[in-house]
């Protein structure tokens, strides 16, 4: 017999010899304990559960292992033909490459580039760096732009192009006196 069967009737007796007023009390107590003997078990059961055919024990999880979700490549994978071989043309005018472009990112490329980028401080990864292509006059093209209309894209004039005249007008506006 069950343990808490023999609880009910324990309960019953004493329920018995203390009146009919807890009738009611005694069928409430009842229907908590049946409760209670129902939804025990399920709450205390674990998920793991053995599989017919391999006979190991596997989580209820298990089954997300089973789906593989393939990685989205992001970023550039390689480079262009025609940019591999502007960037060995940069290199070659630079003295980092010696002989004629093939425009592949090949080993004697890699390491030319790895060269140029170490000379300048920069970081030596595989990849060409975009200050080393800015630098190797490969950087983007602005003249296409919105406000590029008119626009001068060359480098502005060195200080020592500025009149003494005009230095000492700036020097007048600012109120600093030399």
């Amino acid at each position: 017999m069950q343990p808490w069967l023999n609880f009910y009737e324990e309960f019953l007796k004493f329920s018995r010899f203390s009146g009919g007023t807890r009738m009611f009390s005694s069928h409430a107590g009842l229907a908590l304990l049946i409760s209670a003997a129902l939804l025990a078990p399920p709450a205390f059961a674990s998920n793991v559960h053995r599989s017919p055919a391999s006979g190991r024990v596997s989580s209820s999880h298990s089954h997300t292992q089973g789906r593989h979700r393939s990685r989205r490549v992001r970023g550039q994978q390689a480079i262009e033909p025609e940019r591999v071989t502007q960037i060995q043309q940069a290199l070659i005018r630079e003295h980092y490459l010696n002989g004629e472009t093939n425009g592949k990112w090949d080993a004697t490329t890699v390491a030319a580039m790895q060269k140029y980028q170490a000379d300048h401080g920069w970081q030596t990864k595989l990849m060409p760096d975009s200050r080393a292509l800015k630098n190797l006059g490969l950087g983007p093209d602005y003249s296409g732009a919105i406000n590029a209309n008119g626009a001068s894209f060359a480098a502005p004039p060195p200080p020592s192009d500025t009149s003494p005249s005009q230095v000492a007008g700036f020097a007048a506006a600012s109120g600093v006196k030399q």
